[in-house]
């Protein structure tokens, strides 16, 4: 897993990737029809991810179509928070890596209910 950004100005862009979920046919065709559109497909790894800088609107939506599809067929979601890519021309997320510790702690499936790493 990617570590949080550990400085207050340090920008960083939020990780989703997705795992499918094996299903017949039509609701197979129905998932990738969900994440196509909103997602890239890594052959090597054999996931789907998507980047975002912001939450703004095209951000909620964004999470709102992966959690639905999550909800509906049982794809895995983990968001993770990383360094800005080179090539990233979107929105940044530039405060608060708080919110990125969040989601790293979340996302860490070994660590106890309600405890945060320390900073």
């Amino acid at each position: 897993m990617t570590s949080s950004p550990n400085f207050r100005d340090s920008a960083w862009v939020l990780e989703a990737t997705i795992r499918t979920a094996p299903t017949s046919d039509p609701q197979w065709q129905e998932q990738l029809d969900r994440l196509r559109p909103i997602a890239s497909y890594d052959q090597q790894t054999q996931t789907w991810y998507a980047r975002l800088g912001a939450l703004d609107l095209a951000g909620l939506q964004l999470l709102q179509i992966l959690f639905d599809a999550a909800r509906v067929h049982g794809t895995e979601v983990r968001l993770t928070p990383l360094a800005v890519p080179v090539y990233w021309d979107g929105p940044v997320f530039t405060r608060g890596p708080d919110v990125a510790a969040l989601l790293e702690a979340r996302a860490d499936r070994t660590r106890p209910l309600g405890q945060l790493p320390l900073a």
